[in-house]
């Protein structure tokens, strides 16, 4: 199954570093995956390929609220992209469309890809993350900021690219 995982470069060094992302029951990963209820939210269009857009387009808004709480971190968000077995994954649709948990850690061989904003987009990232939060509740002006970061497209890297695209910044 394929599922999104929210990250930020930190959350990548660490990848690269443990060549692993960690999780655990107790401590579980939220990431996001074509789920029933994300299906059924968008039942005029069953097209595969735009229900896994969806669950992407999740993992890069939920990434914003990560850099927002990583002042460490690039100002760029990112996705990765792992294959795991569906029994591993638990859905939660309950929580929103397509919000799923994985319970135990996954391997650096399992990362499928990773996608990263460009560093064109640091600026208007920075603005969409600093006001994440507010556009969930619902602010105008903050939904502005996060739709104009959702109009740059993050670049595709391999798994073995990480490292180097690492090493750059």
């Amino acid at each position: 199954m394929r599922v999104y995982v929210p990250g930020t470069s930190r959350l990548l060094r660490e990848l690269i570093d443990s060549e692993e992302l960690p999780a655990s029951p107790v401590q579980p990963m939220v990431a996001f995956a074509v789920t029933p209820g994300l299906r059924e939210y968008y039942a005029d269009d069953p097209d595969e390929e735009a229900l896994e857009y969806a669950a992407f387009t999740e993992a890069a808004r939920a990434s914003l609220r990560l850099i927002d709480a990583d002042e460490s971190s690039w100002r760029r968000r990112v996705v990765i992209s792992i294959d795991v077995d569906q029994a591993c994954v638990e859905i939660k649709d309950d929580l929103d469309h397509g919000v799923v948990r994985l319970g135990q850690s996954v391997s650096l061989a399992s990362v499928a890809s990773v996608h990263v904003d460009d560093v064109e987009a640091e600026d208007v990232v920075a603005a969409a993350a600093a006001g994440s939060l507010a556009a969930e509740l619902g602010d105008d002006s903050a939904q502005d900021a996060v739709d104009d970061a959702e109009g740059f497209e993050l670049s595709w890297y391999a798994a073995q690219e990480i490292g180097p695209l690492l090493d750059l910044a």
